[in-house]
């Protein structure tokens, strides 16, 4: 079995800079590490149990297959700070039929991110009997 220690999301931006003015000042992820120099310096953002890294830059679009799910505390405060930060919302927080509130938005790139909020009574935070 392997033994995972720690864990990181890796994308390559097409414009490292925009992105990390998105991650870094519209999204406020607090930075983990930066390492390098110039405009394709990698930076790591703390994100939840794990971390998130803008390195290198590509040329290509996109992956379909690639996307974030954010945990918040609150989708709705989420919502409002980020519309001030000019971020674009994709689609405004709706409690999904499985229960959970999500609400989604995209980096430069596009890379889809969904931001989530686990209500109090949603079975991923109480299962009775347990």
């Amino acid at each position: 079995m392997v033994h995972v220690l720690g864990s990181r999301t890796l994308l390559r931006p097409t414009d490292p800079e925009r992105s990390r003015i998105f991650y870094g000042e519209q999204l406020g992820l607090a930075v983990y590490r930066e390492f390098g120099t110039g405009p394709e310096r990698g930076t790591v953002y703390f994100l939840g149990g794990g971390f998130l890294e803008l390195s290198g830059r590509s040329e290509a679009q996109r992956s379909p297959a690639v996307r974030l799910w954010l945990q918040v505390a609150d989708v709705a405060a989420a919502h409002e700070e980020l519309r001030e930060r000019g971020v674009e919302i994709v689609r405004p927080p709706v409690r999904e039929p499985w229960g959970l509130i999500e609400m989604w938005i995209a980096d430069p790139d596009g890379t889809p991110i969904v931001l989530v909020e686990v209500p109090a009574d949603h079975p991923l935070r109480y299962r009775a009997g347990i």
